[in-house]
């Protein structure tokens, strides 16, 4: 990368070659002193957030740039003779990746209370997958990267994975009564668990392009419970608990030696396919969502992609960071949240539950250990 000389003058650009780190520092360790006309080259799936002074100044988007630094090569050498030869002009880049990481994983450690209209207080399990990307680089950086070397996906991925299982019993509770009305609502929990999280994952530059759940599974007694109240939903006439009991005695009649049991089993053949045609008959349906790729968050409107406002309606594309108690986008040295006058480091506090005394989320609805509303 030629960031470790002192005369020429360096070429910055990064290849992520395991690809799972989502930001990388230029240079990986200690602070940077990045010389004046410096070549930043940024790929389309690539941010650069230029830092000058310990300060952020701008994301930088694909292409090659200049930088402009006071670092001047041997010359500023000479005077930082008093500092050490270190120049107190530092100067580092932190590139950014900005595509997609998908197949990331999500489920519950343990399982989560549920409230049933019908089965009473029960616990689930649920399992899925999402896909996610960095959408505000900034914001990334000033949030959650911090002065790190090198961030991996793996170093959040825990923390989303616990933000979803919160949400996900909030809209559980929310939305739905019993899990006997479960099956083929999969897509609608999934569309609205993911609305859900778009707000907690924009308060640290992140955006979730997708979000399937695989499985909602009770516990092994209820899931009997389930199978024995499906089972008596078949038999809803004598008719039909007749034919039933016919085809098992003929199934175990050909399983005798001879040509009696011959003549069964033919007869079974024929039989069977006519008299279960139609509780043999199940539709499958398959929605594929496809990403929709919008311009500004507040108006829809298509924008340029180096917008830093919308030339529409004005609101803040590129944020730098929000206030934790509303969500609203603020200027880089704020102090104060403007919307709601709260101090900017102050986080909001986990919600605990007056049941049980454990810490939910601080916007959480639901206990996530005994399902009291809190």
């Amino acid at each position: 990368m030629g960031t470790d000389n002192v005369i020429f003058l360096e070429v910055i650009e990064w290849f992520d070659e395991t690809g799972k780190e989502v930001a990388h520092r230029i240079p990986e360790r200690g602070s940077g002193e990045i010389k004046w006309g410096a070549q930043l080259i940024v790929r389309e799936s690539q941010a650069a957030v230029f830092f000058y002074n310990g300060r952020a100044y701008d994301a930088i988007g694909p292409g090659r740039r200049t930088l402009t630094t006071a670092n001047i090569p041997i010359l500023t050498k000479i005077l930082s003779i008093p500092w050490g030869m270190t120049s107190p002009l530092r100067a580092e880049v932190l590139m950014v990746n900005m595509k997609i990481f998908p197949n990331l994983t999500w489920g519950t450690r343990d399982p989560v209370a549920f409230k049933d209209s019908e089965l009473g207080l029960i616990r689930l399990r649920a399992f899925g997958v999402f896909n996610l990307r960095v959408t505000q680089p900034v914001l990334f950086i000033n949030s959650l990267v911090g002065t790190q070397g090198i961030y991996k996906i793996g170093e959040i991925e825990e923390y989303l994975n616990r933000a979803i299982v919160s949400r996900f019993n909030d809209y559980m509770g929310e939305n739905l009564d019993s899990i006997l009305n479960l099956p083929g609502q999969y897509d609608k929990l999934a569309e609205g668990l993911l609305n859900r999280l778009a707000e907690d994952f924009s308060r640290f530059g992140l955006g979730l392009t997708q979000l399937f759940i695989n499985s909602i599974t009770p516990p092994p007694d209820v899931q009997k419970a389930i199978d024995d109240k499906s089972r008596l939903g078949v038999f809803d006439d004598l008719n039909r608990l007749l034919k039933l009991k016919a085809a098992m005695a003929m199934e175990k009649a050909s399983e005798t030696q001879g040509e009696a049991g011959a003549g069964m089993g033919m007869g079974l053949g024929f039989m069977i396919p006519a008299m279960f045609a139609e509780s043999l008959k199940q539709g499958v349906t398959e929605q594929q969502r496809k990403e929709s790729v919008i311009g500004c968050p507040d108006c829809r409107q298509s924008i340029p992609d180096d917008s830093r406002f919308c030339p529409y309606c004005g609101h803040q594309i590129l944020v730098l960071q929000k206030c934790p108690s509303c969500g609203k986008n603020l200027p880089a040295q704020a102090r104060f949240c403007s919307a709601c006058g709260q101090p900017v480091e102050k986080k909001p506090e986990p919600r605990k539950c007056a049941a049980c005394g454990t810490d939910n989320m601080p916007n959480a609805t639901y206990c996530n250990s005994c399902g009291s509303k809190l």
